[in-house]
């Protein structure tokens, strides 16, 4: 089961600019890279919800989150 945290900040992949040219909220960015400890993935979306989904799919350890960004 995935534990979640949250955090005070996580980085921002999607700029203003991108938020306001994308009216439908599709846009989802993720940054795969690797770690000491393994994989780490780190996304931003306009809607939340359907980053979460995709990460969860991931069957993470832990999820860390932003109560607000």
């Amino acid at each position: 089961m995935t534990k979640r945290e949250f955090v005070e900040s996580l980085p921002d992949l999607i700029t203003p600019e991108e938020y306001a040219a994308d009216p439908e909220g599709r846009k989802v960015k993720l940054r795969i890279r690797p770690t000491a400890d393994g994989v780490e993935v780190i996304g931003d979306a306009v809607r939340p919800k359907e980053l979460e989904e995709i990460l969860l799919a991931l069957d993470p350890a832990v999820l860390e989150q932003m109560l607000c960004g």
